[in-house]
């Protein structure tokens, strides 16, 4: 995960931005922020770094170095806080795939108590080896975000809401219009390979209906070697690749572009664990029929 000082560096105008509303004596700076992008990591680091500002107690300044300021940078502050499907949960929550009803009630309850410092809830979601994800409709469902979205349009004072997600169409409309977007542009070199799917999305192109159970056997038997979103992203790559090259008629655009959010939504069912050969008998039925 990148420092704070090279947040600041990577993205001075947006630092800049949430800096001067902090400082600003109304304090005007949106009580609900989504982020969207394709770098997570930056994400939580930019929300990381907006809290410790808002938490400041010495110098406010970027190298400060007061215990609220320590708190953040080693992500121990006791109110700047992950709302995953796997951080902040009830102990007696069993919904391990969610952010669930249960810790939108924990949550409401938990900023009904006055506190000295400036609360910061940062919801995103984190796959099995703790990285930071994106949020979606499915890792973060309408229930769990109707049941908070009062306290996301009237909060308590001193309390700050993160969204953290790929693409800011993902989280459901009621929370998004209660939030200021901002788009983070990766810094990341982008992987554009797709050697491992290039035969099987080859076979693809010229498949007729029939064959659909072929070209799922051939996605499955790639799984046997490979990690299944690293299909999932190559099979993306392919189908950006051949968009790219022009060829294309604008009907056949329109159904590669569908192909790629269809893709992207099979990667969202793993992130929650649903079955491998589920997810690509159903890609497969809705990419070919």
């Amino acid at each position: 995960m990148l420092s704070s000082s090279k947040v600041r560096e990577d993205y001075p105008k947006l630092i800049e931005y949430f800096e001067s509303g902090i400082n600003n004596p109304a304090r005007s700076i949106a009580h609900c922020i989504l982020l969207y992008g394709n770098d997570l990591d930056v994400q939580y680091q930019i929300a990381l770094e907006v809290a410790r500002m808002l938490n400041c107690k010495g110098t406010h300044t970027p190298d400060c170095d007061c215990l609220n300021c320590r708190w953040i940078r080693e992500n121990n502050h006791p109110e700047v806080r992950t709302i995953s499907k796997v951080d902040n949960k009830p102990s007696d929550d069993d919904a391990k795939t969610v952010i669930s009803i249960a810790q939108a009630r924990m949550i409401k309850n938990d900023l009904l108590v006055t506190s000295e410092y400036h609360r910061v809830l940062i919801f995103c979601d984190k796959d099995k080896d703790g990285n930071i994800c994106p949020l979606n409709e499915i890792n973060f469902p309408e229930a769990a975000a109707n049941a908070l979205l009062k306290t996301f349009e009237e909060p308590p004072s001193g309390t700050t809401f993160f969204f953290l997600t790929k693409d800011k169409t993902d989280v459901i409309t009621t929370v998004l219009s209660r939030a200021q977007s901002f788009f983070v542009p990766s810094k990341l070199a982008e992987d554009r390979d797709f050697s491992i799917v290039k035969d099987v999305m080859d076979f693809f192109l010229e498949i007729e209906r029939s064959q659909v159970l072929d070209f799922n056997e051939k996605l499955i038997a790639l799984t046997a070697e490979h990690e299944p979103l690293t299909i999932l992203t190559q099979m993306q790559n392919y189908l950006a690749a051949v968009l790219s090259g022009g060829n294309l008629s604008r009907a056949k655009q329109y159904e590669f572009i569908k192909h790629l959010k269809t893709i992207e939504n099979a990667k969202k069912e793993f992130a929650v664990n649903m079955n491998p050969q589920t997810i690509f008998e159903t890609l497969s039925l809705n990419m070919v029929l």
